[in-house]
């Protein structure tokens, strides 16, 4: 068994859980067995368990489990060390937590779902045609590795065929509208160029407007500045009589002489401009700019739209192509699926023989595959049930349910090549004294990859455990202990025979241990 790694629990600790006020145990791979008398707590303290892990609800204020990372779990998200924490704090509302980082209640199950499971009666999704099939395909997987890379390849291909698949079905859902987008887009690409807006050219045409909407006012103010130099030569007489220097006053005048001419000359290109071009002009481009934000995002638009047209008027080519591609690689498929179909078949025989021998020590008729052909989907042509003597799994008892699942498991632990953690829900409950045998020796073998936790009923399952833990309680408060060997003989005596227990009892509880 060094080939698995079993991923598994290693400590619990809860407080303030109804009838616990404090839990703090070690936890030890394999079987762990819970047991004690009835009412004490023992599907509490599971539920507690589950909780962590995003299943259920928790009645504890807080509950804090550590667990050795499984290898596959990766995660984006949160940062994750070899071991693991998780809490769960319950104040007035219920808060989950991964490593000390917030996790919500159905992303930390959809994390740890793939390696941490639990079995309950209620839950019959394990018999589902998806589940048996990945069955047969891991344990046949695990022989032969030929079936495995088929397989592999198979799903690679039907997930692109797929793709390829709905992009061809866009095509021809949009082809009906295939002239409407193109007679569009070329609408809207006319209106841009038809104006043929220049980037700036909003902010030139503005200056422009402004400049006109002052031009007359420019024009009074030039016609009454000119005045001044009608006593520009009495100023230079004055300047002389002082018998001071008048360059910088001359060098002035000069200058208003080249700044009046300049206004002039714009005053004149102004008059010879037509207004409402311009103000024209400024409404179609303010139009563009209300349509599609600015002129620069009209030009990338008006190219986007080329490209577009362009991509429509290819689109019959690439629907031809799509359609070939999609005929051929769905008749590969086709091919592949029935070398895949017949190969689960095959196995499906080999496994009903060793689930024979599992469900008769398990005092359960045989078990038959039972193969369905159906539209080709991502695990092939094959749909899959399971035949129990003319019962199917939808009309077995919960007892005989559990008892199937076990095999089942038993059976497909040849495909697991890293364990995880099974929570076991009234696994042994209301069985006779064969059947007990028989399931603990199946829960034994699932041991041996997985960490396993049930709650004990019968003491054949309990002498097989690799930790058993007692959950008593005393004056309305629980607790949890961690049985050694001597404790372990008396709580299976008491699980035969009850509170007064008997030389017989105990006789019988060694045997078992031994």
């Amino acid at each position: 068994m060094g080939r698995y790694r079993i991923d598994m629990i290693n400590r619990v600790y809860i407080k303030n859980l109804i009838l616990f006020d404090e839990v703090d145990i070690e936890i030890e791979k394999g079987l762990v067995v819970l047991s004690g008398p009835s009412g004490a707590g023992k599907s509490l303290f599971m539920n507690s368990i589950l909780a962590t892990f995003g299943y259920g609800v928790s009645e504890a204020s807080l509950c804090e489990v550590s667990v050795q990372k499984p290898l596959r779990l990766k995660s984006e998200a949160y940062e994750l060390e070899d071991e693991l924490t998780l809490k769960v704090l319950k104040k007035e509302k219920v808060r989950y937590y991964l490593e000390g980082q917030h996790i919500s209640k159905k992303v930390l199950k959809g994390l740890f779902s793939p390696f941490v499971q639990f079995l309950s009666v209620r839950d019959k999704s394990k018999f589902d045609s998806k589940n048996l099939i990945e069955l047969i395909d891991n344990s046949l997987g695990s022989k032969d590795n030929n079936f495995k890379k088929m397989v592999k390849e198979y799903r690679k291909r039907y997930l692109n065929y797929k793709i390829k698949l709905e992009e061809l079905n866009r095509i021809k859902r949009d082809e009906s509208k295939l002239i409407e987008l193109i007679e569009f887009a070329k609408f809207e690409i006319e209106k841009i160029e038809t104006v043929a807006p220049k980037i700036g050219e909003d902010i030139e045409l503005l200056n422009v407007k402004q400049q006109l909407s002052r031009l007359d006012k420019v024009k009074d103010a030039l016609e009454n500045a000119t005045e001044i130099f009608k006593v520009e030569e009495s100023v230079s007489e004055v300047y002389r009589l002082l018998e001071k220097d008048n360059s910088s006053f001359l060098e002035l005048m000069n200058q208003l002489r080249v700044d009046f001419e300049d206004v002039e000359i714009l005053s004149d290109e102004l008059s010879e401009l037509d207004i409402e071009n311009i103000l024209d002009r400024l409404e179609k481009i303010s139009v563009l700019k209300r349509r599609y934000g600015s002129i620069e995002e009209a030009l990338e638009y008006a190219e986007r739209k080329k490209k577009e047209i362009t991509k429509y008027q290819n689109i019959e080519q690439d629907k031809s192509m799509l359609d070939s591609f999609i005929q051929m690689e769905y008749s590969e498929l086709i091919v592949l699926a029935n070398r895949i179909g017949r190969d689960r078949k095959k196995h499906a025989l080999v496994l009903e023989k060793s689930l024979k021998k599992c469900l008769n020590e398990l005092k359960l008729p045989p078990i038959t595959f039972i193969f369905t052909k159906i539209s080709l989907d991502i695990l092939g042509e094959d749909k899959l049930s399971i035949d129990l003597n003319g019962s199917s799994a939808g009309t077995l008892s919960g007892g005989e349910f559990n008892r199937v699942r076990l095999a089942l498991m038993v059976v497909s632990l040849s495909g697991i090549r890293d364990g995880g953690v099974l929570i076991l829900d009234e696994i042994d409950a209301n069985v006779s004294g064969d059947e007990s045998i028989a399931i603990a020796n199946m829960i034994a073998k699932l041991s041996s990859v997985y960490q396993v936790f049930a709650i004990s009923h019968q003491s054949h399952l309990a002498s097989k455990a690799n930790q058993h833990l007692l959950i008593s309680k005393i004056k309305g408060k629980s607790s949890v202990k961690n049985l050694d060997k001597e404790g372990k003989i008396d709580e299976i005596a008491r699980i035969i025979a009850g509170e007064k227990m008997n030389p017989e009892a105990l006789s019988f509880a060694k045997k078992l241990l031994s």
